[in-house]
């Protein structure tokens, strides 16, 4: 379905508890051994939003939130204050973060992606929601300031004239994660004070 490209309230987003979930299938052998294979080539996030609501006016925004989005119906974006940056929380953004793509004098087009290395193993992610005004990009470690767009809503760099022979393409950015509400029903509470809360309300990564 439709994909509104409206980011979930920040306030409410930063006291979210989730992160990312795999699949593994695990199958006891007789010997007590075990055999292990991956049902997903990549992860899945899943959040909770509730913990994020702390006052009356929060859950009044969730509640609009959830109608304008028809429930489970429409995606949206969502920002995971854990990871949202190409680099570490703590650290700025900056156009030699991540590598795109080499240049081959005829590719044009790169898609923005974000490398999790742990010695020497590691898994890249596609990054499909950069946040507008923050992505940068380099080319051999040269910032660039022109010659380049990027598309938001698929996180696709596109260059004027392709990048030169063996030339290392990187970038910089935040972005958001596509999410959907993972519920057709909202269960507000009223409290004696009259300010009310949700116990869950549960969100999806969506992948494409």
């Amino acid at each position: 379905m439709a994909f509104h490209e409206v980011r979930f309230p920040d306030n409410i987003s930063r006291g979210a508890r989730g992160g990312p979930e795999r699949r593994t299938q695990i199958v006891e052998l007789a010997s007590g051994d075990e055999e292990r294979n991956a049902s997903w080539a990549n992860s899945r996030r899943r959040y909770d939003v509730a913990y994020g609501i702390r006052r009356a006016d929060d859950l009044a925004a969730v509640v609009a939130f959830f109608e304008a989005r028809n429930g489970r119906l429409h995606g949206f974006r969502f920002k995971d204050w854990g990871d949202y940056k190409s680099t570490l929380p703590s650290q700025a953004v900056a156009p030699t973060d991540q590598i795109i793509g080499t240049g081959d004098d005829a590719t044009t087009a790169f898609q923005l992606v974000k490398l999790y290395a742990s010695g020497a193993q590691s898994w890249t992610r596609a990054i499909a929601k950069p946040v507008a005004g923050t992505v940068r990009i380099a080319l051999g470690s040269v910032e660039q300031l022109s010659g380049w767009s990027v598309e938001t809503t698929t996180g696709v760099v596109a260059f004027a004239t392709a990048p030169a022979e063996a030339v290392a393409i990187t970038a910089g950015f935040e972005f958001d994660v596509p999410v959907r509400f993972d519920t057709d029903a909202l269960d507000v509470t009223m409290d004696l004070e009259r300010l009310g809360s949700i116990t869950s309300i549960p969100l999806l990564e969506l992948r494409r």
